[in-house]
């Protein structure tokens, strides 16, 4: 089993920096793509950043330029610095792995954090 533990959220003001991170910890082979995504009140959740197992990022276009997603494989965490936050940035976030459980398949699950609170006041 895979668990994903999200840290680093919060209240801030308009403007200012947060940094997420999400450890993974369980049993299994490797890690291979790690994701956010943000979830606000009434809406769907939605892609924020995606990151490769060889640190390939895409973002979504209403973070690019504001957000970096990185990662350090030794320790199977994924980070998303958020700078010049928004109100509209208010949302909970989900750090999300594809992991590939069994080094002799290459069969992968997706597995997802808790979520954890970003609020960002105007």
């Amino acid at each position: 089993q895979v668990q994903l533990v999200e840290s680093g959220g919060g209240l801030v003001q308009a403007g200012k920096s947060l940094r997420l991170s999400c450890a993974a910890s369980g049993t299994f082979f490797s890690i291979n793509r790690m994701g956010w995504y943000r979830q606000a009140p009434g809406k769907q959740r939605e892609l924020v950043a995606l990151i490769t197992s060889d640190s390939r990022t895409n973002y979504a276009d209403f973070v690019k330029g504001r957000f970096t997603i990185s990662r350090d494989n030794v320790k199977n965490t994924v980070y998303l610095e958020m700078n010049s936050l928004k109100p509209e940035d208010t949302a909970v976030y989900y750090c999300s792995a594809n992991v590939r459980l069994r080094g002799w398949s290459l069969a992968s699950d997706d597995y997802w954090g808790q979520g954890t609170q970003v609020t960002v006041s105007s």
